[in-house]
């Protein structure tokens, strides 16, 4: 059963504020929202609810449009709050002229000290609205008293702000998180006493850590925000696959969907009614296979963002070699960890090992190893260049490492080309170095045993 939507085009809005970068839970609004308007071939808008002036910072409104941008969650109208404050005006001044609110005279100081505040009155009434997620709700209002709507005529606060933005954008479905539904009634009783349609609600369940608290900065630190996992080179697409499925499913065991596929079958009544759990092994899952997608040169430019990387010119002008380097990785910056500490370090410049690490467990016969090292020189020698990959170079050395023993062999050789107990098998490491690098290799190794 799909929600049912009346003859009006849907219309939503992302309300996010300047004042921080995008919480994870913002994401997932935001994302909400725009599928929800996509798969009604509805309006989705951004709202920057920039009105807190002391903490409001150019540099985070700027973020948010990069993090929009970033995500792929594309806009039909922007608006900032900061530049509709004669809007705001009309709209006070006409509820206090129908007397639906009044000026109030404020205690603000120890000293006495009095100053104008703009309360909403109260008709001290109870309120019900139907939740698409909560299903219904009712509030008594009397207990909110009259409220603040405005500081003066040229401040209004949230609560007023957000009513009429959503009246004038024509705003059809409030998708938010779970801890405005406090916020409705007020919100309510504000539309009613303007004359406006009241927009259907959606509140979200909180995403929560896997301890079952809120996902908060205070608490779990830097996890809480997007620019923590762009920083560290998750894709955008692992984050919308992610979020995506956090308090959401399609009804089946699918897991992984395009934008486009989420778009064609995201319903709100598929949202789950209890709290969502972030669960980072499942992000790094959806990041380790959609790396995997990647091709070579897309790799190289994620792997680029990341600043300062040792042999990143060699890198690029390896063939294959980003796509070893990233089989096991679940983000980019594990890659760049693992370069910067020296870890691949031997694909550029010739290793430096003891004659005891060529041995395969205890083997210590050296004239043997040497002999079987020899060898391999030989057949590889007889590889043609053109077609010195590792599927070619394992056909060719298979019969004799299969005859003198695989580890006999392939353990020497492997040792020789990175000076590593631990690295890729001989065979893809001489498709990367190449014929003439694995072969002085060899020889490098040969002569130690000399």
């Amino acid at each position: 059963m799909t929600t049912k939507i009346g003859e009006n085009k849907v219309v939503t809005r992302f309300a996010p504020s300047p004042t921080g970068y995008m919480h994870m839970g913002s994401v997932r609004t935001a994302l909400f929202a725009y599928l929800f308007a996509r798969n009604h071939n509805g309006k989705f808008i951004l709202r920057i609810e920039d009105t807190d002036k002391e903490r409001s910072k150019k540099e985070f409104d700027q973020a948010i449009l990069d993090t929009m941008k970033w995500l792929g969650l594309d806009y039909d109208e922007i608006y900032r709050q900061s530049e509709r404050g004669t809007i705001y005006r009309k709209y006070i001044e006409k509820l206090i002229s129908e007397g639906k609110a009044f000026v109030s005279k404020e205690e603000v100081t120890e000293e006495g000290q009095r100053s104008e505040v703009i309360r909403f009155k109260n008709p001290n009434k109870k309120i019900s609205f139907k939740d698409l997620i909560k299903g219904d709700v009712t509030f008594d209002t009397t207990e909110l008293g009259d409220f603040v709507i405005a500081k003066s005529l040229d401040e209004p606060v949230f609560h007023l702000a957000v009513v009429v933005d959503d009246f004038e954008m024509g705003i059809t479905h409030v998708i938010r998180g779970e801890d405005h539904v406090s916020n409705t009634p007020r919100h309510i009783l504000i539309f009613e006493a303007l004359g406006a349609p009241v927009p259907t609600f959606a509140h979200l369940p909180l995403v929560l850590a896997p301890d079952r608290t809120k996902l908060s900065k205070r608490k779990h630190g830097e996890i809480v925000s997007l620019e923590y996992y762009r920083k560290l080179g998750y894709l955008s697409v692992s984050i919308i696959n992610f979020m995506a499925l956090i308090g959401w499913n399609p009804g089946n065991d699918k897991e992984v969907f395009s934008i486009s596929e989420l778009i064609k079958i995201f319903d709100l009544e598929k949202v789950q009614k209890g709290g969502a759990i972030f669960n980072t092994e499942k992000l790094n899952w959806f990041n380790k296979h959609y790396i995997q997608l990647l091709s070579q040169e897309e790799k190289f430019l994620h792997l680029k963002e990341l600043g300062d990387i040792p042999f990143l010119n060699e890198i690029g002008e390896k063939i294959n070699l980003l796509n070893l380097m990233t089989e096991r990785i679940s983000n980019f910056s594990e890659l760049a960890f693992s370069l910067k500490s020296g870890e691949y370090d031997f694909l550029f410049k010739k290793p430096e090992y003891s004659m005891d690490l060529i041995f395969w467990k205890g083997e210590v016969d050296v004239l043997k190893t040497k002999e079987r090292l020899i060898n391999v020189k030989t057949i590889l020698e007889a590889v043609d260049s053109n077609s010195f990959n590792k599927e070619v170079i394992k056909e060719s050395l298979w019969p004799f490492a299969e005859k003198e023993g695989r580890g006999s062999v392939l353990w020497p050789v492997r040792v020789a080309l990175s000076g590593k107990e631990k690295s890729p098998d001989p065979f893809t490491l001489s498709e990367i170095l190449g014929k003439d690098e694995t072969l002085v290799r060899l020889v490098y190794a040969i002569n130690l045993l000399s």
